[in-house]
């Protein structure tokens, strides 16, 4: 547990016949009432039942959508259940957050016991990380343990307001991540392979910029790649192109090459006239793409290349597809890929980290998701992560 070591972890809480407000993230999917995919849930089980066994009184903090005030669709009374009949013991609800029907639903608890709290968002305040409404909270627990790695880039009230009121610990999820990441790009074994994919440079500029610094080979894919491409001069016809940034491409790229960084990019790709399942395509160069051509995919030559180079090394960090991975057959590269890193990871030599809603989608469509070293849920929290930022949540618990 090196990794963790600069932050407290529930090792180091004594949670016996203690109140312990946990944050978790239960901002599940659900479709008519029903729980669609149950990851976040299944996440934060160990930590509740660590506590439970142990003897603490557990007391829940989740948000759920992006409510405007209280909003009774929203409500996490229905998400107690799906706890409940995971973490196989009851789970009591509470229909607030803080005041005096919260105070009452924890003044019941015996040890053991969990409680799920009314959505932390139903109060404007929690978005405020408002003092006021952090001291409220406070007043519920004695100890404060954050199990919610995909919110710790928000400083919220209780995902940091409640890291300086109360002695605060990192849950078992938080600490898998905290323990998974330092290992991918703080200490890593060299050399590091990072991807990444996706439709636009501009939404991942601070991520290059981080990446070119700390990483031997960058791989670029999906539409950002075809900005760079443009850059350097070639014909990308009506491919998705941001062709206005195409300096910043350039930027980047001497950017690279100062610090050492291979940039690999696509040197062909499945070309198309049409965006659409089965459109009829070709494999092209990137050098004879026509004009009313798109790039959907990188072609064989690319994967080939990018294969290469994994079977080089010794960690890779991934965010986003190679190309239109919805649309078959141009997931072809990005299912490729993940299989190799899947393979090497399974034969010992390939420590794989991957993380963002389209990467995990893709990893899933690949059929290869369980087979990396660790992959994230955690969206805006693992972009920011990668590219450099401290999160907040996570900097309270440091030591």
């Amino acid at each position: 547990m090196s990794e963790a070591s600069a932050f407290r972890i529930l090792d180091d809480a004594d949670v016996a016949n203690k109140r312990v407000l946990v944050r978790v993230d239960l901002n599940v999917p659900v479709d008519n009432g029903r729980v669609t995919d149950d990851t976040r849930i299944q996440a934060v089980l160990p930590t509740i039942r660590e506590i439970s066994d142990k003897g603490g009184k557990v007391i829940l903090l989740a948000h759920f959508g992006r409510p405007k005030g209280e909003d009774p669709a929203l409500s996490l009374g229905f998400i107690a259940q799906e706890v409940a009949s995971r973490l196989g013991k009851p789970v009591a609800f509470a229909p607030a957050t803080i005041g005096p029907v919260a105070e009452a639903a924890v003044a019941k608890l015996q040890p053991g016991d969990v409680l799920l709290l009314e959505n932390t968002r139903f109060d404007k305040r929690e978005e405020k990380n408002d003092p006021d409404f952090v001291a409220a909270l406070a007043g519920l627990g004695e100890l404060y343990v954050n199990d919610a790695f995909a919110t710790a880039h928000r400083a919220h009230a209780s995902t940091e307001g409640l890291a300086h009121k109360l002695p605060a610990f990192a849950g078992r999820c938080m600490q898998e991540e905290i323990e998974a990441l330092a290992k991918a790009l703080e200490k890593p074994e060299r050399p590091v392979l990072a991807v990444v994919g996706g439709a636009k440079v501009s939404s991942k500029l601070d991520l290059l910029g981080n990446l070119v610094a700390k990483v031997d080979i960058l791989v670029i894919g999906g539409g950002m790649a075809n900005t760079f491409l443009a850059a350097q001069g070639k014909d990308v016809g009506k491919s998705l192109c941001e062709h206005d940034l195409a300096g910043t491409a350039l930027e980047i790229l001497d950017k690279a090459k100062a610090a050492g960084c291979e940039i690999v990019l696509p040197v062909d790709a499945l070309a198309a006239t049409e965006f659409k399942a089965n459109a009829p395509h070709r494999v092209a160069s990137v050098d004879d793409i026509k004009p009313d051509e798109m790039m959907l995919d990188a072609g064989p030559a690319s994967v080939e290349n990018v294969v290469a180079r994994l079977k080089g090394a010794k960690t890779i960090v991934w965010n986003g597809p190679f190309g239109a991975f919805e649309l078959p057959p141009f997931d072809t590269a990005t299912v490729a890929v993940a299989q190799a890193a899947a393979e090497l990871t399974d034969a010992g030599g390939l420590l794989s980290v991957a993380g963002g809603g389209d990467t995990v989608a893709a990893l899933n469509h690949a059929g290869v998701a369980d087979r990396f070293t660790y992959v994230s849920t955690a969206g805006g929290a693992f972009l920011e992560w990668l590219e450099g930022k401290p999160l907040p949540g996570v900097e309270a618990l440091r030591r």
